[in-house]
């Protein structure tokens, strides 16, 4: 990224060429080997840690005067603080990577103009130039400390993001640390029905490290209105995996998309997999898949959805059921997921609607990111239904905790 960022971007081109540590960890800039002064006069070596905002996959801008500091607090030759530095605790994670370097202030200085007046650097080679000169000055003075132009070469973050895209919006949240706890996770979806589309379209923005989908159906009209993204009309019949390989293979690798359904017999399909989402809406299948998932030793989430016409309005509930590699056998036998097909069911109309598919595709995100750490977890549930008419959640689990 060092290469690429510094060819696109005069400034950071600068950078480098004076010499500074240069490195970059997700969506931000690193420079290591920034002397300064501690509370007793000793040497110290700190680092600045700067977002960067994407402009496009090559170009770069800031986001605002600020800047973050990992080291301790920056003191005068007198051994007073240094002034005028809006010094305030602050903590910004970082990649693995980069686990060296250890955030401990933000630090807020902005230029003036001849007249006096404040206003934003003019890009990143003066924004660390200028702090520079104020953390550093006193310790370069004092020890006659060689200028933090090291040309040191180092080897920032990862470079092997599954993103076509680099990953902003995590660098932005500060969640660097939350983000890499799906590093290791093959996730598989089953059925790219409804709530199955709804489900890809969130985890493929997910740094999973593989998703693997199943579908044999086609794609027809009526699945457009409950699918996110584009539509074309020359998508109809086509297969769904074929469908959603193309609108999502440019956003990221590992997708494997395969027209395929699943049964007890497909273990070579999921090979590999560390968790899994089951999206279909006949008992039957899912009996043949829980069979696959449960024999596997792989924990999953199954979802389900049921929708009345009462009257003139409809009325239902959602359904997020967890199935623990542990005690999936258990909550099978429970009967939480309708796990065969009513001879009447030929009869009955099946209502899906869009955002009711996105919901409770939403609540199978979310308890699964819950149960990788990425979210708090006050009640472990493993089993959720959500009644559209009250807008209540109940949950149900076999663990009660305080």
């Amino acid at each position: 990224m060092l290469h690429q960022l510094a060819s696109h971007n005069d400034d950071i081109k600068r950078l480098v060429e004076k010499g500074f540590a240069v490195a970059f960890d997700s969506s931000c800039m690193v420079i290591r080997d920034i002397p300064y002064l501690d509370n007793q006069g000793l040497l110290q070596t700190g680092a600045f840690v700067t977002k960067l905002v994407f402009e496009n996959q090559d170009r770069v801008c800031q986001e605002d005067h600020q800047i973050f500091f990992a080291g301790s607090h920056p003191h005068q030759i007198d051994g007073t603080p240094i002034p005028n530095l809006g010094i305030r605790d602050a903590s910004y994670p970082l990649s693995e990577a980069c686990s060296d370097i250890v955030v401990r202030f933000a630090l807020s200085n902005k230029p003036k103009t001849k007249d006096g007046a404040l206003r934003n650097y003019v890009d990143f080679f003066e924004k660390i130039e200028n702090y520079v000169c104020i953390i550093s000055g006193p310790a370069m003075e004092k020890h006659d400390t060689p200028l933090p132009y090291t040309f040191h070469i180092v080897k920032g973050g990862a470079t092997d993001s599954v993103f076509k895209f680099h990953d902003t919006l995590t660098s932005r949240a500060a969640i660097t640390d939350l983000a890499g706890k799906f590093k290791d996770d093959i996730v598989a979806i089953i059925g790219l029905g409804g709530t199955g589309a709804y489900l890809l379209d969130l985890l493929v923005k997910t740094p999973v490290r593989e998703i693997r989908a199943f579908d044999l159906d086609p794609f027809y009209v009526h699945n457009a209105f409950r699918s996110p993204g584009r539509v074309e009309e020359s998508e109809f019949r086509k297969s769904k995996a074929e469908i959603y390989r193309s609108r999502y293979d440019n956003f990221r690798s590992g997708l494997t998309f395969i027209p395929k359904f699943l049964d007890a017999s497909c273990t070579k399909d999921i090979e590999g997999v560390t968790f899994a989402f089951v999206c279909v809406d006949k008992g039957a299948s899912r009996a043949g898949i829980f069979d696959l998932l449960l024999s596997k030793n792989i924990p999953f989430i199954d979802v389900g959805m049921g929708l009345n016409r009462k009257r003139v309005q409809l009325n239902g509930q959602l359904r997020t059921t967890y199935f623990s590699a542990e005690d999936g056998q258990n909550m099978r036998t429970k009967g939480l997921a309708p796990l065969a097909d009513d001879p009447n069911d030929e009869y009955r109309i099946n209502i899906q609607i869009s955002e009711l598919n996105a919901l409770n595709a939403c609540l199978a995100v979310i308890r699964f990111k819950q149960l990788r750490g990425f979210y708090y977890e006050g009640n472990s549930y493993d089993h959720l239904i959500w009644s559209l008419g009250d807008f209540k959640i109940f949950g149900q689990s076999d663990v009660d905790e305080d």
